[in-house]
């Protein structure tokens, strides 16, 4: 591995959390960074599933036909704020270049390669907390319509990439799910993935490892990064940080501005996600909706409904009744939930680029500069498998895969 290193890590959400302490466990001596304190943007929120069967693209073709409905429908899975829609526009055309079937086949085989090892990744960094954390019962993907041969082209499809899929029928959904409503006709059952039963305890876990193990954390906001003599500084409000040898930035949604200052083009987008807390019990792992198009998952204190898709930037106010319409859609799924009532509501930003792809490098122009960040809807996913990518690039070792198709150059 080297010489140890005096390394910065900025952001405290899962990918920066997992980032720092694989770097600690390897020997360097790291410092996290993060205005907001530990996982307190889309690692506190998020639906808890560890969506490794998500290897297809967000830009697909087959989404074209559906948005002028969707894009009508207030409450629909898909909402951008017309105040903001000139702003994302740049985006969108990205995201719409990235549906072409070259780029759709490639950037499958690259999310793939990711997701491969993602909970083998968890094992490796947590240890003996890792069957405290991870729950391996596989989710569901539920139809309400009766379109077997549809479902079983989906299903054809996943399995096409490798992913481990089983029909169910009602009978065999309700006798693994008796909650579920006898509406639901159809359910493609993925046997290697899981969840955790609450995300926000297992980015504390992280944490409290990467402290236990000699690292350091600053709330501040790291506002400028500086160089000299080979070495880097960290400017906060409050004081300047150094000398480090290398800084991981980890930011998530909010990374676009280190970038820039770097000299670096980064389409990003704060793609903003919704939860509804319920404190109802009802199921015993991830059940989504291919109808409705959101997730529940158990959690300790009851049931998260998440889901949606809203384009309005990072400062506008959230829109909370996009989380309280998901109570709707629960109560049409589960049994016995007309009297549950709403739940504790959540937006966080989840950081998007148009092609599905993270952004794991070396900064071309800064080699001391790592960059681990973009992850979209999979980054309590792609953590653990990121932060193993980002310690070869720290020690300057090849990884177990070509991380090409992660490098920011894509977008220079």
């Amino acid at each position: 591995m080297g010489k140890n290193k005096k390394i910065a890590v900025i952001g405290a959400g899962i990918v920066g959390l997992c980032n720092a302490l694989q770097l600690q466990q390897q020997g360097h001596q790291v410092t996290l960074f993060d205005k907001h304190g530990i996982a307190e943007q889309c690692s506190k929120g998020n639906a808890g599933h560890f969506a490794t069967e998500q290897v297809f693209p967000l830009a697909d073709k087959s989404l074209l036909p559906k948005l002028p409905k969707m894009l009508l429908d207030r409450l629909s899975p898909l909402r951008i704020d017309w105040r903001y829609f000139t702003k994302a526009m740049p985006w969108f055309i990205r995201f719409c270049y990235n549906m072409l079937n070259s780029k759709y086949l490639r950037h499958t085989q690259a999310l793939k390669t990711l997701n491969k090892d993602a909970i083998n990744a968890y094992a490796r960094l947590l240890g003996h907390d890792f069957a405290e954390h991870v729950i391996l019962r596989g989710s569901l993907l539920t139809f309400e319509h009766g379109n077997v041969d549809e479902i079983i082209a989906l299903q054809n499809k996943f399995l096409h990439e490798g992913i481990q899929v089983q029909l169910l029928n009602q009978e065999e959904v309700q006798a693994i799910e008796p909650q579920l409503s006898i509406r639901i006709k159809y359910a493609l059952l993925f046997t290697e993935v899981g969840h955790t039963a609450d995300p926000l305890q297992l980015s504390l876990c992280v944490y409290k490892k990467f402290v236990a193990s000699g690292g350091q954390f600053v709330q501040q906001q790291v506002t400028d990064i500086t160089s000299s003599n080979h070495m880097w500084t960290l400017s906060t409000p409050q004081t300047e940080h150094g000398q480090f040898e290398k800084v991981i930035i980890s930011t998530g949604a909010w990374s676009k501005h280190l970038c820039k200052q770097l000299g670096y083009k980064v389409p990003i987008e704060a793609e903003r996600g919704y939860h509804n807390m319920l404190s109802a019990h009802a199921l015993s792992r991830p059940v989504a909706s291919a109808d409705r198009q959101f997730i529940m998952t158990p959690m300790n204190h009851g049931l998260r409904l998440a889901g949606t898709v809203e384009f309005a930037g990072l400062d506008t106010p959230p829109m909370y009744e996009r989380a309280a319409c998901l109570l709707s859609h629960a109560k049409s799924m589960l049994k016995d939930f007309d009297g549950v009532e709403q739940g504790e509501h959540w937006m966080g930003p989840r950081p998007s680029l148009p092609d599905s792809l993270p952004i794991i490098c070396n900064a071309p122009e800064h080699p001391n500069i790592i960059f681990s960040f973009g992850h979209q809807h999979l980054g309590l996913t792609q953590a653990a498998i990121s932060s193993e990518l980002v310690a070869n690039l720290v020690a300057k070792q090849p990884s177990a895969f070509d991380i090409s198709p992660y490098s920011i150059t894509r977008f220079q």
